[in-house]
Formats: C-alpha cells, structure tokens, sequence
C-alpha cells in the first residue's frame, strides 16, 4: 500500500481528536486564552450543552488583524519560543484554535486598546475566510457553533445536553479558584446563571463561592515549602467530606491538572480520618521552577510529570498532616447544623399532627398539673408533681478547679467542662458561647488509636521468621519495584528478598498480624506500586489492626463515667491531634453555640 501526504484538515482533524474531546474541552482552552491575554472579566455562553453554541467574550488584550490571521493555523503562538522548559501561560501548543475551527463553525472578533476598529475570522470545517474588519470592544470574542458537524462520528459519543453543560460548568469553577482576581460569568439558555465576582487576593472567599459558604467554616489554611517547591491552599477538616473527589481541585504554577499522583497523597494524607467511600475536600496549588515539572504530556495539558514526585507527594502528605494536628481536631460545623435541621424537621412534622389530632387534656402540650391523686400531692415531693414530664436519668457533673487551668473554671476550654452524661454514652459539657455533646466511645476509640499508632511507629515493628520462606512468583518489573522498597518493608517487619529474576521470597512478617497470607499482602504491595508509586498497604494494614484493637478497648456504649474522667476525656481529646472523628471517620462531637440554641427557642 503506497504511503501519501494527508491533507491539511484532515491532519487539522486528527489533531482535534486529541485536544477537543468534548465541549467542556473547548471551554477550557478558550477559557484559557483569555486569561493569558491578561482578562479580568469572563463571560461564557453556551447552547446545547455546548455543542449547539459554546461564547467565551473577554476584555483581555485582543489580537491585531495579522495576528489574528495566524492564530487559527497549527503550531501559531506567542506564548513561548524555542524551549518547552519555561513554560508559564496556560497555553503554548497553538493547537486549540485551528483545532476547533476544522471540527466546528469557528467565529472569532477581536481589538486591541490601540486600534480604531476590530476584525473577524471565520472558519468552517476546517475552510477559512480571510479576516475582515469588525466592530468591536476591546477584546476577543470566540463563538464556536455546531460542534463535530465536520466528524459526525464523535457526536455519538457525546453524553446528554445536561451531562455536557454540567462538564463546562466544571471547568468554569476550577478556572475561577485558580484565578480569584477574575470575574467569571456563565450563562445560557440550558442554564441558570453562575456568576462568580473578583475577590482579589481573598483566595478563600472565591473558594466558598466555589465550594459552598460552609468550606470557610470548615478549612484550614496550608502553606509548606519543601526544596524548591512550594504548596499553599486550604484543606477540610476530616469530618468536612463528599461522597466523591469532584471537590478536590489541585494546581500546578496556576495550571489547573487532574494528575493522579497528587490526588493519591490527599488519599493517604487523611488515611484513618474518613471512612471508607468517602473523600475530603481540599485546594491545593503547587509552585515551583516550570523546569521541574513536564506541562507537555498530553494535548490536553491537564496531565503533568514531576521531575522528583517523591518530593510532590511528600510535600503535600506531610503539609496536610501538619495541618490537620494542628486544626483538624476540630468536629465540622455541618453537624451543628444537621441537628438544626432535623429540630426544625421533627418541630414542623409536629405541629401539623397537633393540628389534626382532636384536642384532649391529656394529649396538650400546655395540660394543667395534676394534683387530684392522693400519692402525687405537693406534700410528698415537688418532682411527683411532674412525674409525667419526667427525663432519662443523667449523671451531672459539678465543675472542680482542680482542672481548671490557673484558676479559671472549665469552661474556658475549647471542648468546655463536663455538665453531665446521658444514656451512658453521650457526654454534655458546656462551652463559653454553647455546649458541646460527645460520643464517649467514639472520642476514646480515637484517643486509644492514636496513642497506639505512635507506639507502632516510633520504634521498628517486631517480625516473625517464616520456617520455610514464601516463593512469590511476579513479573520482573515488580519484583524491580519492591525490591526498591525493601528497607521500608524491613522497617514493617516485613523481610524480603530477589528469588531469581522473577520471584520474591518472604523470610518475615509483622508478628502483630499473626498468620497471614504472605502471598496476597506481597501482590497488593506490588500493584499498588505499580499504580501509585507508593507502599502504604502494609502499613495501612498495621494501622488498621491498630484502630481494631482501640475500637475494643476504649471505653463502651452504657458505661457510666465519674465527673472527674468525662473531663479528663475532654481535655484529653483537646491535646490530641484528629480527635474531631473516630477511627471510622465520623465525628466525636457536636458543637452548638448559644445562638443557635435561642433560634431554636425562637429568641433570635
């Protein structure tokens, strides 16, 4: 078969396939143009889901005629110029325009400050007219029409109108926290409007318009250095988590990237603090010189290549962990405003079945005491008067200032002094501003996990010979990696060895996990290797057969507590880092301020 030449557009549509995947593809490298050209005001359009119309107007620089005429050709930028290791625009390839315009009907309208009028360019599947003169604002105007009408084929793997609407959306909320400065609109008829306004420097406040009011509330500020590279950004606390990682958005010198190794040290930075299927919700952005880290893997350019990754992930491991000892005991105040609602909830569900239910003396809320029955007089004792208002028992708990600090009453701590214990697991201290109710078992589960932990990590873990070692028969590749990683495993009491070139052999194992498969744990040590570049399955099962054994030995559900250990377990809870959720990621306690106490009594 002769080899020949393939045409232009055809070469021009081939290219397509690689940066315009879908609309939401389009939105970004549009989206992203506008900010290298210095934009501080965005406004995106879209029709369809986009597909039918994708408007992206900004008032950034805007292009001359000249310039114009060579932004749709391949390769035309002005954003670097021989060299790939000093990249710092969003853009570089100078594939995006031409790209769109052979899959798409293409508009573009431009001026520059400078100029007396603007031009306009227009491409069709891959044909292009010649640049005309235009009115126009300072500025650039791209309007992409019909998307995929050139290559039909690709349209059938698009997903619904609202799928794809949602997916700009998406793109349009990444961009706006990588740049606060900048005002982002996004509107249309397949939408409501999502209006994002500057915020300047306050990188949290466009945060919260991002991710909701509650993030402010609930995120601690990070901001660690580590060689050359440097990570800022803000972290939720533990018991602040999603049902999926959509709300963790990472940046790498302003570029936002999906790359799953940052995404895999937020999984292993909050290890043991969230319960399983459940993801906390962080920004982070990353700087560092454009010369350590590869912008250029994929067209797309969301994916990136860290000269030192090790470096990276421990960086940002290392910094959330600090973050989280630091603030992260603290519970989220979404719990607070759960019990709000759910108050709200049953007093609403309430008061329509009083409604509807026939009055009765016995049944009303404002019944008048009983005094008629000869055992339930004032003369035996006031509480016979009201034995039918009767509440569950409760151990009370008289402050002492034994433990108070310097002579201040219990109080002033942060998790307050110990008033009393309910149903002999929920402890009620009072707070100066509110009171607080913890979970007894869940906050000593914690506090007994930790304290183990530490034991288990300070020191090398013992380990058992195996009488007869274990054959691991694996790739060579693998038996590469954990070979690696031997000291790390040695270190875990995990002792192995190269058996030729494809094979393992296991002499020890951590003598805390008893008999175990040997096999198996070195399998999943290799895949995740293999995947991740990191070893944490062993520790994590060491760490896991240590949440265990804390789960059973703290203190049960319907032990009753003296006042001195209900406070003694709180001031405990305050020293110790991640105390605001148990082993299993849920919260140990539950803070209400005064405030919202009188709401609930209708004295606010």
């Amino acid at each position: 078969m002769a080899i020949k030449q393939l045409s232009e557009t055809l070469i021009n549509q081939i290219a397509a396939g690689e940066v315009i995947e879908r609309p939401a593809s389009a939105a970004k490298e549009l989206i992203e143009n506008a900010l290298d050209a210095g934009a501080t005001r965005i406004e995106v359009a879209t029709a369809g889901g986009g597909k039918t119309l994708l408007r992206i107007a900004d008032n950034g620089s805007g292009m001359s005629p000249a310039d114009l005429e060579l932004a749709i050709r391949r390769h035309c930028t002005s954003k670097i110029d021989d060299a790939l290791t000093d990249i710092r625009t969003l853009g570089f390839r100078g594939e995006a325009l031409p790209s769109i315009g052979s899959v798409a009907r293409l508009s573009i309208t431009t001026r520059t400050a400078g100029a007396k009028e603007g031009a306009a360019i227009s491409v069709a599947g891959g044909r292009t007219e010649p640049v005309r003169p235009s009115p126009a604002n300072v500025g650039t105007v791209v309007e992409v029409r019909d998307l995929f009408f050139a290559t039909p084929a690709r349209l059938k793997f698009m997903k619904s109108e609202k799928a794809e609407a949602a997916a700009i959306s998406e793109v349009v909320r990444r961009m706006a926290i990588a740049f606060p400065k900048v005002r982002f609109v996004l509107s249309g008829s397949d939408r409501s409007t999502l209006e994002f306004p500057a915020t300047g420097d306050d990188r949290l406040a466009r945060m919260a318009q991002v991710l909701g009011k509650d993030f402010r509330d609930n995120a601690i500020e990070i901001d660690a250095e580590r060689e050359e590279a440097r990570l800022t950004g803000f972290a939720g606390v533990p018991t602040f988590n999603r049902g999926n990682s959509l709300q963790q958005y990472a940046f790498v010198n302003g570029r936002p990237v999906q790359d799953k190794l940052i995404l895999s040290a937020i999984r292993a930075a909050y290890a043991e603090t969230i319960p399983q299927g459940r993801y906390p919700i962080a920004v982070l952005s990353i700087a560092l010189d454009p010369a350590l880290v590869d912008v250029n893997v994929h067209p797309a350019k969301s994916d990136v290549r860290f000269r030192d990754p090790g470096l990276i992930r421990g960086l940002i491991i290392g910094a959330i962990r600090e973050a989280l000892t630091r603030g992260g005991d603290r519970a989220a105040t979404t719990g607070a405003q759960g019990m709000m609602r759910a108050f709200r909830a049953e007093a609403y569900r309430a008061e329509p079945q009083r409604a509807q239910a026939p009055w009765t003396a016995a049944a009303s809320p404002y019944r008048p005491m009983r005094f008629d029955e000869p055992a339930r007089g004032f003369a035996e004792a006031p509480q016979a008067a009201f034995q039918e208002f009767a509440q569950p028992a409760a151990r009370t708990a008289a402050p002492t200032a034994a433990t108070a600090p310097h002579g201040t009453i219990e109080s002033a701590f942060p998790l307050g002094a110990a008033r009393a214990q309910l149903h002999e697991n929920y402890i009620v201290a009072q707070t100066e501003d509110g009171l607080v109710i913890v979970d007894q078992h869940a906050a000593h589960e914690r506090l007994v996990f930790e304290a183990m932990r530490t034991a288990l990590h300070s020191r090398p873990v013992a380990a058992q010979a195996l009488l007869i070692p274990e054959i691991v028969d694996l790739a060579e590749d693998d038996c590469d990696r954990l070979m690696a990683h031997a000291e790390e495993f040695l270190r875990l009491g995990l002792s192995i060895e190269r058996f030729g070139p494809g094979a393992i052999a296991v002499r020890e194992t951590p003598a805390m996990l008893g008999e175990m498969d040997a096999a198996g744990l070195v399998r999943q040590l290799a895949d995740e290797l293999a995947e991740w570049d990191t070893a944490n399955g062993l520790a994590g099962r060491l760490d896991y057969l240590a949440a265990t054994m804390a789960c059973h030995g703290s203190v049960r559900s319907g032990r009753r507590m003296r006042p001195e250990e209900m406070n003694a377990l709180l001031r405990q809870m305050e020293a110790t880092p991640g105390s605001g959720q148990c082993n299993h990621g849920r919260p140990t306690y539950i803070e209400l301020k005064l405030a919202d106490i009188e709401r609930l009594f209708g004295r606010s």
